[in-house]
């Protein structure tokens, strides 16, 4: 592995100045790959486990969505290692022109696993980036790297359950790889689209779709060959029916839902948050379940409250 690294004093536009961050590279499959690796001061971070956290897909995000969370998580005195990778295709990482399945992030963050970490980790997953967790857990033999599972906001259970026919993911790709889907990308990269979708969306509160969240959008969108990524999300090459493999997980899971949860898709737009819960739990071998004020980006939106959830769940996985 070609591996180097560069040090920062704080991440991206977050103000947050602390020593105890470091932005590092790795190479896979000759493409360069960015994470931060987050350390407290703390010596029981040593005999602890670290923390590998899973970015959301969509316009302009990446491993920024995290910060907010590390911050907090580090300043409440959690003494655990944090890695925050950016997935191919978003952030600082390389972004070549593919289509992006849930097996390519998922062998990518294998490797990170086994060449960077080197030890199991708690993994903590956003929202439909679901399938790239379940994917990596079926990877894993011995040593098995994933000890413990958070999933923040994951989609309604109809959703996970329902698979898209290989034709139809096709057509879709193939009509946002054409000169119509570059002018959508360039429209949905605007301020204005970028809040109004995250108010309508994202967001329980609108008043709390901020400046930070909304530059740190329009910076990660400004190459247009992020879209790669994004149009891979959009064309459902991660949509499948995910029951089985999560009848299978056999980690212990935490299942974090926002009292006012909601659907970007027409499936699982009647489902409460308190049925997709539910679902999840009964279907879960070692599965808990909390509910916390929020939508569906609850690590940024509900900082506090994730946190708090997340540490107690994971104190038991120990």
């Amino acid at each position: 592995m070609a591996l180097n690294s560069s040090t920062s004093s704080s991440p991206n536009t977050d103000n947050w100045q602390t020593s105890l961050y470091k932005e590092e590279f790795y190479t896979w499959h000759n493409y360069r790959c960015a994470y931060e690796v987050y350390t407290p001061t703390d010596e029981s971070a040593k005999t602890k486990t670290p923390l590998l956290l899973v970015h959301p897909i969509g316009v302009g995000l990446s491993r920024f969505f995290w910060h907010r969370f590390c911050q907090e998580w580090l300043n409440t005195g959690h003494g655990h290692l944090i890695y925050n990778p950016d997935l191919l295709g978003c952030g600082e990482s390389e972004m070549p022109p593919l289509a992006y399945y849930p097996i390519d992030w998922a062998e990518q963050l294998q490797y990170f696993l086994t060449t960077v970490v080197k030890k199991p980790v708690i993994l903590l997953v956003q929202g439909a980036l679901l399938p790239v967790a379940l994917t990596l857990i079926q990877k894993q033999t011995e040593p098995n790297y994933i000890q413990g599972l958070v999933l923040s906001g994951p989609p309604s259970w109809s959703l996970m359950t329902a698979e898209t026919q290989y034709w139809q993911q096709r057509v879709a790709w193939n009509l946002l790889e054409s000169p119509l889907g570059s002018a959508f990308f360039r429209y949905a990269r605007r301020r204005q689209f970028l809040q109004k979708f995250s108010e309508d969306k994202l967001f329980a509160e609108s008043s709390t779709v901020d400046n930070q969240w909304l530059d740190n959008l329009q910076k990660g969108a400004i190459n247009p060959a992020s879209r790669y990524a994004v149009f891979s999300f959009l064309a459902g090459f991660w949509r499948q029916n995910y029951q089985q493999a999560i009848a299978n997980t056999s980690q212990p899971t935490l299942v974090v839902v926002g009292e006012q949860a909601s659907s970007i898709s027409k499936l699982g737009k009647s489902e409460t948050p308190e049925d997709r819960l539910a679902q999840y739990i009964k279907h879960l071998p070692q599965g808990e379940g909390r509910k916390i004020p929020g939508r569906n980006v609850l690590p940024y939106e509900s900082t506090y409250e994730f946190v708090k959830v997340v540490g107690d769940a994971i104190s038991r996985f120990e």
